[in-house]
């Protein structure tokens, strides 16, 4: 583990987010790769109900201002950072006024349905963490994948990012989980990219 960079990108995080087995396996992972002397770098989505008072956020503005497109549209991109208290681990936060904020659920609304955009919130998150990456030219050597709205991103730094430099020789790895996003996608879903 000495001198390795790895990269977790995951739909939540303890104690950012309740404690579920992804939130605490995206806590105890990075957690152990720091003390074995790796470095590491969590993403999660800046959901509405993330408290950026108590838990200290602040934007990050030379990682902020890049706009993303998401089915033709412009979506600027905000990034806000906090670190885990007494664990020396950095949380980057993915933020859109559009796709997180005001979102009492990870995937569905207070009746139970699923968000009719979550296709858009998934590119959008997966294309902002990756750009963010390039924008912190920390190149991982490894990314673990957590969680359905990080799910692209495979996908992404096979077809889109293999050429990219800073991935150059990055191996990626996906965690499966029981509790998978049931519903359907928006029918447009692949041309929204």
């Amino acid at each position: 583990m000495k001198g390795k960079k790895i990269l977790f990108i995951s739909s939540e995080v303890v104690p950012y987010m309740p404690q579920s087995e992804i939130s605490t396996l995206t806590y105890n992972l990075p957690k152990l790769v720091n003390e074995n002397g790796g470095q590491t770098r969590i993403f999660i989505p800046k959901y509405g109900n993330i408290n950026e008072r108590r838990h200290q956020l602040h934007e990050v503005i030379r990682l902020s201002g890049i706009n993303l497109i998401i089915d033709d549209m412009d979506m600027p991109l905000i990034i806000k950072v906090a670190s885990i208290p007494k664990e020396r681990m950095q949380v980057y936060f993915i933020d859109s006024e559009d796709y997180f904020k005001g979102r009492s659920g990870y995937s569905k609304d207070e009746n139970s349905k699923l968000y009719k955009d979550n296709d858009e919130r998934s590119i959008f998150f997966s294309k902002g963490v990756i750009e963010t990456i390039k924008k912190l030219n920390w190149a991982p050597d490894l990314i673990h994948v957590h969680g359905w709205i990080a799910s692209l991103l495979p996908l992404y730094m096979k077809y889109y990012y293999k050429d990219d430099p800073i991935f150059d020789g990055t191996k990626v790895i996906v965690s499966l989980y029981e509790n998978a996003l049931e519903g359907k996608m928006d029918k447009n879903f692949t041309k929204k990219n």
